[in-house]
This record gives structure tokens, C-alpha cells and sequence, in this order.
């Protein structure tokens, strides 16, 4: 009966998983065999691993590489940080909470695009944050703020963009909690941050795992950002990537790039959700 019932829910899936996994496979596999010398657009086809060594020498690989993994750390872990607090001071419904709710998921619907460039207007030579730094005193003439060295700007937006995503995960997870587990902890003696590192990070811990997911691999693969906010030091690996294939067409160099940013978004994340566990698990936060 069991084994009936899986080749049944198979059988319904089928027509939609299908699709997904043709359209998914094809693309990955289109860019495996370009990296190393296939499909290419001009010139013959043949096999290679010359792509790979030019990337993989290059130090502007390197130097994306880490800073596309800084993002997508400071971004993932910044994000479930400031949005736990927040979801266990919305777990009881008060007056107004649903409005303060609504509020902070507001980002959720706006395009990133849009938010950068909204955001650049904000932090402009000329824009509200200059002019408020002047009208106070703090300093007499405008600031750099747009595209800084330190990737500032990038990082607030990230945080801005996916922190209302990780509390909407975090809220359901932590209202499902029972008052009487939460009770009984505080009757044990245990504080705020112990209750939360002995009680809610643990029984919360997959949504606490799905959200560093999710925002990780997002993060790391961000464009919009990088080109609008982004310091001019350095490329992210999608902007590294778009260069690859302007300049000259280097369609393979840019399949290999590719795939190295689909690596480090997968083992990335899964290092964060392994992490995660552990220090739940442990109670070590």
C-alpha cells in the first residue's frame, strides 16, 4: 500500500518536477560543456580544460570569489541575527503588531533594483544623508558614500532585502513554540538568552536553516546590487562574469565562472545549515 502510494504521488509530480529538472539539467549541462570547450559560439568545438586553468589563475577570480562569499556570509547570517529578536518580540500579538509586521516585510515587494536605486539616491554626494551630515555639523562638505571600498552600501542592502524574508520564515517557527515550554524554562531560572539558546534556536532551527539558505545563495549571486551600489575595487562573480563574456566573448571562461559560483552557493549554504545545527544542538552560540 505504501509503495503504491509513493509511485502514485510520483506519478502526479511527474509532469511538473519534470519540467523543472529538464530545464535545470539542460542549463547545467550546457554550461559544464562550455567551460570546458564545447558550444561555443564561434570556432570549433573541442574538449579543454584551458577555460578553467585562465579562470582559475586570474587573481580578479580569486579576489570575486571571497567577496562574493563575504556577501553572502555577512548577508545570510546578518539577516537571521536582526530578524530573531524581532520575531520573538512579535510572537504575542499586540496593538499594532500586525501594522509593524506589515511594515517590515515591506521590502519584500520591492525590486532590488529599484531599492538600490532608490538607496543611491539616499547616500548621493548630494543626497539626504550629506545633507543631514552638513545641517548638523558633522562635516562641511559631502562625503563618498556611493560605491565604497568597504562594500557598505551592498551589505545594508542585502540586509534591508532579505532580513523581512528570514523573519517571515523565523515568526511562524518561533509562534509555534508552546507558552508552557517557554514558561517552564523561565521557572528553571533560565534567562532571556538562555531561553533562546536552549529553547528557540533549537526548535526553530529549521527555519533557522532555510533562511540561511535561501538569502546565502541569493546573496552570492546578486548582480543588481554590485553594479548600483557595489565598491569599484572589485567584482562579485556574476559582475565577473558578464565581464568575461563582454569582453571578447569569452563564453567559456564565463561558463566556468558560472559553475564555480553555483559551487560555492550550494556548499556555502550547506556549511551555514551545518553549522547552524550544530550550535543548536550544542547550545555554543
Amino acid at each position: 500500500m505504501t509503495l503504491r502510494r509513493g509511485l502514485l504521488i510520483l506519478a502526479l509530480l511527474t509532469p511538473g518536477l519534470g519540467v523543472i529538472l529538464l530545464m535545470i539539467g539542460s542549463v547545467f549541462y550546457v554550461a559544464v560543456m562550455q567551460s570546458v570547450g564545447f558550444y561555443n559560439l564561434t570556432g570549433e568545438d573541442s574538449f579543454s580544460l584551458e577555460h578553467w586553468r585562465k579562470v582559475l589563475d586570474s587573481k580578479q577570480f580569486g579576489r570575486a570569489l571571497s567577496y562574493s562569499a563575504y556577501i553572502a556570509v555577512v548577508a545570510s547570517i546578518g539577516s537571521v541575527a536582526i530578524a530573531y529578536p524581532i520575531a520573538i518580540w512579535l510572537r504575542r500579538p499586540f496593538r499594532g503588531s500586525l501594522v509593524i509586521s506589515a511594515l517590515l516585510k515591506a521590502p519584500l515587494f520591492v525590486p532590488g533594483l529599484v531599492a538600490s536605486f532608490l538607496f543611491l539616491n539616499v547616500i548621493a554626494y548630494h543626497g539626504i544623508v550629506n545633507q543631514l551630515l552638513m545641517w548638523i555639523g558633522i562635516t562641511n562638505a559631502p562625503i563618498r558614500l556611493q560605491n565604497d571600498r568597504g562594500a557598505w552600501g551592498v551589505v545594508f542592502l542585502q540586509l534591508w532585502k532579505n532580513m523581512p524574508f528570514a523573519l517571515l520564515l523565523l515568526t511562524g517557527a518561533v509562534q509555534s513554540i508552546s507558552d508552557e515550554v517557554l514558561d517552564a524554562a523561565r521557572d528553571l531560572g533560565a534567562g532571556g538568552f538562555d531561553r533562546f539558546r536552549k529553547v528557540i534556536a533549537p526548535l526553530t532551527v529549521q527555519a533557522m536553516q532555510a533562511s540561511l539558505i535561501i538569502i546565502f545563495i541569493g546573496a552570492a549571486g546578486d548582480f543588481a546590487f554590485q553594479v548600483t551600489a557595489g565598491p569599484t575595487n572589485v567584482q562579485s562573480m556574476a559582475q565577473y562574469m558578464v565581464f568575461l563574456k563582454d569582453s571578447f566573448g569569452r563564453w567559456n571562461q564565463a561558463a566556468a565562472v558560472g559553475l564555480s559560483l553555483m559551487v560555492l552557493a550550494l556548499f556555502g549554504s550547506l556549511m551555514l545549515a551545518f553549522t547552524a545545527r550544530i550550535l543548536s544542538k550544542s547550545g555554543k552560540w
